[in-house]
């Protein structure tokens, strides 16, 4: 795997990425969400460090698969990259409440 160096922090963040918005599905839409982990830790045992999720991905749930995917020491593995759903924001208060849903 190649990395490259962030010069902001020193990260070295994998060139590959894994994005969350395209999940397995079965039947119906819903997310595999076994099939979805099993992928996520595959990608991070062979050297992907950098997560890409977003808000609306998968009418949700997407960041909330990733979170218990990386449950048992993969956490610690890996940045993420998120949005904010910007269209649902009209203060600083609401940016601050939607992080902590997201966190």
């Amino acid at each position: 795997m190649l990395y490259r160096e962030m010069p902001q922090n020193g990260d070295k963040l994998s060139i590959l990425g894994y994005g969350c918005m395209r999940f397995p599905t079965v039947e119906g839409g819903e997310v595999d969400e076994d099939k979805a982990i099993e992928q996520i830790r595959f990608a991070i045992d062979n050297g992907v460090n950098y997560m890409d999720t977003a808000w609306l991905y998968h009418g949700g749930s997407s960041e909330l698969i990733l979170g218990r995917a990386l449950q048992d020491g993969y956490r610690e593995k890996v940045k993420i990259a998120t949005k904010l759903p910007t269209w649902n924001i009209d203060s600083h208060e609401d940016m601050d409440s939607y992080l902590d849903k997201q966190l």
